[in-house]
């Protein structure tokens, strides 16, 4: 009779199954019926221009991007440009965030909740708008995940020299992708407070966000010389600050629930922090200079997932002694329950509606619309991206308005001619297409070039044609026949 030894079955890791689970959720619908919005296509059309001519545009607009618009002119570069390219970073940088949530919450309050949190994580309305998001905050989520977790691995006392190098690297990583990420490190500060944290500790988590700040600031410094493209963010009112009040009432309640584990640090500590500490700095900021968009604290998404993962995990530990069975049923339950309720809500995410306009629908109305010699214009200029997306259907249009091109320029819509010299250009057209807003979210021209064109428009031209798409307007205008 032959002994065999007894074969050893290694689960696969509790991170797998929420990173696994977030890469779903986010292919679900990525092309969103092959639609590109305003935002998405700054990144589009800036990732297609070459490195030198991306250079030299971050000197004169969007430096704060910087590392971002180059690392995504590498992607276009190597698999082209298109939809997927464009939003799958997203989705795999979202997906490490998830796994980050899992291993820290598997650290601090055991298995249950660590994987309710990760799988949490990916259904915050939140992180579901940005899974599919070609700009950089996915990215910072991820780094945020990642800083984190080396904290953690600090409090916990297993951190090394290798761990604090990896620390400051990602903080300032993260800060290269966008420098408000910074508003992370007084979270950070606040959890080694909490968790009382040795002499030792302090010093060398002292030193590697010095360091890490130090090699970010001049990009910061330079970045504040171009505070006019953040011009637009309103001032704070108090319907802003309603989104902010549940999430932290829903965090609150969630931290009443945890408790902590003998022998660890407390999940509270890690992460509420990590959910209020950011969304209050930039309240504070936003005194200052109107800055508050929740986009800019994604990040703190990752407390809130924590505590709510936290919370499952005490319930299932509180009912495991009597209701064994409910307790191993709780998180699949909450997790099913979480997918189900807002189910009409992540479809509308993955709908072009879901923004606020779509630069791909109204070229193709371009496409059809337009005749031979006709010309075009835009109101405001910066729906030029329309045509920097999608040239091809705006072959044989003159932009007579644009006195200098993007490039040329290094800007993000190029430099336009003065209102009398746009005024001579469009009284000497035919036929005039115009490209801008819906109706539902146009704004009256601000400009004195906007003002000059909507004047000739309205008081020399007629209506030809018109169609309205995904919160964009194509108008084709021809001359009267009295000013022929």
């Amino acid at each position: 009779m032959s002994c065999r030894p007894p074969v050893l079955r290694r689960r696969p890791p509790s991170w797998l199954v929420p990173l696994l689970w977030t890469v779903a959720l986010g292919l679900w619908g990525l092309s969103r019926q092959h639609s590109v919005w305003r935002d998405e296509a700054a990144t589009w059309q800036v990732a297609r221009r070459s490195a030198a001519d991306i250079w030299r545009m971050l000197g004169e607009i969007d430096a704060v991007h910087g590392l971002y618009y180059l690392l995504m002119h590498g992607l276009f570069a190597c698999f082209g440009p298109g939809t997927t390219t464009l939003r799958l970073p997203s989705v795999l940088a979202m997906a490490v965030a998830a796994a980050c949530v899992t291993v820290i919450g598997r650290r601090l309050a055991g298995g249950w909740a660590g994987l309710g949190a990760g799988l949490v994580f990916g259904l915050l309305p939140a992180v579901q708008f940005h899974l599919q998001e070609g700009r950089p905050y996915a990215l910072v989520a991820a780094g945020a995940g990642v800083s984190t977790l080396l904290l953690v691995t600090a409090v916990q006392g297993r951190a090394r020299t290798p761990h604090w190098a990896a620390y400051g690297g990602t903080v300032l990583l993260c800060a290269l992708l966008n420098w408000l990420s910074l508003l992370i490190l007084p979270a950070h500060a606040a959890t080694l407070a909490w968790t009382r944290a040795g002499r030792a500790t302090w010093i060398r988590w002292a030193a590697a966000v010095t360091a890490a700040v130090a090699a970010a600031l001049p990009m910061i410094l330079f970045t504040l010389t171009q505070s006019r493209q953040v011009a637009w963010i309103p001032p704070l009112t108090w319907h802003m600050l309603i989104g902010p009040a549940i999430v932290l009432a829903v965090g609150a309640l969630g931290a009443l629930l945890d408790r902590p584990r003998t022998g660890r640090p407390s999940l509270t500590a890690v992460a509420l922090p990590l959910l209020a500490v950011p969304q209050a700095g930039l309240l504070g900021l936003s005194l200052v200079k109107p800055l508050f968009l929740d986009r800019y604290v994604l990040f703190s998404m990752l407390g809130l997932a924590l505590l709510i993962g936290g919370a499952l995990g005490a319930v299932a530990r509180m009912t495991r002694p009597r209701f064994p069975g409910v307790s191993r049923r709780l998180v699949p339950a909450a997790v099913a329950v979480a997918v189900i309720a807002p189910w009409p809500q992540s479809l509308a995410k993955r709908s072009p509606a879901s923004r606020v306009d779509d630069v791909l629908a109204v070229a193709a109305d371009v496409r059809q619309l337009k005749k031979d010699k006709d010309a075009v214009v835009f109101v405001p200029a910066a729906r030029r991206d329309t045509a920097l997306v999608s040239p091809a259907a705006f072959a044989g249009l003159r932009d007579i308005a644009l006195a200098e091109s993007p490039l040329a320029s290094g800007t993000l819509q190029g430099e336009e001619a003065s209102p009398q010299r746009i005024r001579t250009a469009m009284l000497a057209q035919r036929r005039i297409v115009l490209v801008t807003d819906a109706s539902e979210v146009a704004r009256p021209a601000s400009t004195e070039k906007d003002k000059a064109k909507t004047a000739v428009l309205e008081q020399r031209f007629a209506v030809v044609a018109d169609r309205q798409v995904r919160g964009r307007r194509v108008t084709v205008y021809e001359r009267l026949r009295a000013d022929r």
